[in-house]
């Protein structure tokens, strides 16, 4: 396979991201993915088996969420009364930018220069750490594979498991490396057995939680009826964050309602099947505004939207709104699985990456979004097991037709005008004959030309000019046949 500066855009097709070659050339990291992908799989393959309707759950859960979109204003309205009656305070966050300043303000009203965080997508997808840093506030991830992605300098691999790229080995070394940097230092005897490692993690981020003032967190699932935020975890260490410090600050996606808590049931017994392989969540907390004397005196909810209304217009791909962020759809990947999150170039990797990354940003945002949904080999897997039913390979179809009709500097893709020209000609029977019959000239001159053969004995060309070289530069290019099938038949017929 080429690197991005050897492939160049071919038919409007965004180049192959330069992270996925380092990706595919990595044998380590490729086998830290094999392993993890597929011990998560074979978990998740039993315990689902363990129900009679895993089928009729999915089909539930995607009806659930599709109607609360059809009236996502109205649940808004519904959660953000709930939540004002029982005393928290709800901002509405239009971009990214807008969230982020919204809890820079309130850390600098508290006076408040660090604060503990809850594993949250959303915050990652806002790049609220960054933001945080940039003012003074340092944000300390709690969970251990968020905290071995901070202290190694890196970026989260995974939705589920951000440190899937990590082995054993390499997370004793950062460990040692990076803890006594920011905080009590790791033994100098630390081992890579998996307990030693959680003891250390454990020690290191004990003195955070006793002192944090302020958290941030996400939500799973926020219950419109009641203004419940919920948070499933396997650690504690989200529940930690959720009951020691004073103020309470969550982000939660405008998508994440569910209208009751008759629906949320649905997704507990999904979720944990999905994507950790468990029957339920270690650790299920939830919130319902301040409490006197227990927990946080001071909630603030921020709803974000950050492109999700531009989601929701699109009508064929406004089903990933329903996406709870499982991460079955990339233990299923091959792509994944053999590059990794990092190759996607996007805080959402994988299967879903590939299509809700491009929702929220817009197709003709950068290369790097639009190379997207063409980073799947649309076989289908991902759709089989996403347990709200998201129909993955279809919407990343339609993302790569208006990638396609995308027009760049007022001038249709090259792909577009490929396939324009091809609809006008296979329209008419008249064109179609005309075009074939160029076709069968165009074969016998480039089969003089032809250097070579394949293995019927057609002549193949290794070189095209113009926009060609980008196909023939990797592979053959056949010799149009020199006669149709058309003419074949008629002679054949006489």
């Amino acid at each position: 396979m080429t690197t991005t500066e050897d492939h160049p855009t071919f038919l409007g097709m965004p180049p192959f991201p330069e992270a996925a070659q380092a990706a595919l050339a990595d044998e380590q990291l490729r086998a830290n993915l094999h392993h993890a992908t597929h011990t998560i799989r074979d978990k998740r393959g039993s315990v689902i088996g363990e129900l009679d309707d895993w089928e009729g759950l999915r089909t539930r859960a995607a009806d659930i969420k599709d109607r609360t979109l059809r009236d996502l204003g109205d649940h808004l309205e519904l959660l953000e009364q709930r939540l004002t009656e029982r005393g928290v305070t709800v901002h509405w966050a239009r971009t990214d930018e807008e969230a982020c300043a919204i809890v820079a303000d309130i850390a600098r009203s508290h006076e408040v220069d660090e604060v503990v965080k809850v594993k949250s997508m959303a915050t990652q997808e806002i790049g609220l750490n960054e933001s945080l840093a940039d003012q003074g506030i340092a944000a300390w991830e709690t969970d251990l594979a968020e905290l071995i992605v901070q202290l190694g300098n890196d970026l989260p691999s995974h939705i589920l498991v951000p440190a899937i790229h990590r082995n054993r080995a390499e997370i004793r070394e950062i460990f040692r490396r990076e803890m006594g940097r920011v905080g009590r230092p790791a033994p100098d005897d630390l081992t890579d057995e998996p307990a030693a490692l959680a003891e250390a993690s454990r020690l290191h981020l004990r003195e955070k939680f006793l002192g944090a003032r302020m958290a941030v967190s996400g939500a799973n699932f926020a219950v419109a009826e009641t203004g419940t935020l919920v948070v499933v975890e396997s650690e504690g260490n989200g529940r930690m964050c959720l009951t020691l410090p004073e103020v309470l600050v969550s982000i939660v996606g405008i998508e994440k309602l569910v209208p009751t808590w008759e629906d949320l049931d649905v997704f507990l017994q999904l979720l944990p099947r999905s994507s950790t392989g468990e029957r339920m969540n270690p650790y299920t907390s939830t919130w319902t505004g301040v409490t006197e004397g227990d927990g946080p005196q001071e909630c603030h909810v921020v709803l974000l939207d950050n492109g999700r209304s531009r989601a929701l217009a699109d009508e064929v791909g406004r089903q990933a709104l329903r996406c709870i962020r499982c991460s079955a759809c990339l233990n299923i990947c091959p792509v994944y699985e053999r590059t990794g999150g990092h190759a996607y170039g996007s805080v959402y990797p994988g299967p879903i990456g590939a299509i809700l990354t491009p929702l929220l940003k817009g197709p003709g945002t950068s290369d790097q979004v639009d190379s997207l949904p063409y980073a799947s080999s649309l076989c289908g897997a991902c759709y089989e097991v996403c347990p709200v039913k998201i129909d993955i390979p279809s919407v990343l179809v339609d993302l790569r037709r208006q990638v396609v009709d995308a027009h760049r500097g007022g001038v249709p893709s090259a792909e577009a005008a490929t396939m324009r020209s091809a609809a006008w000609a296979l329209s008419s029977s008249t064109r179609l004959a005309l075009a074939q019959r160029a076709s069968g000239l165009g074969g016998r001159v480039l089969s003089r030309l032809s250097r070579r053969e394949d293995s019927s004995g057609r002549g193949v060309l290794g070189w095209l000019p113009l926009a060609g070289s980008s196909w023939t530069r990797t592979r053959d290019m056949p010799v149009p046949p020199t006669r149709s099938f058309r003419r074949w038949w008629q002679r054949r017929t006489r």
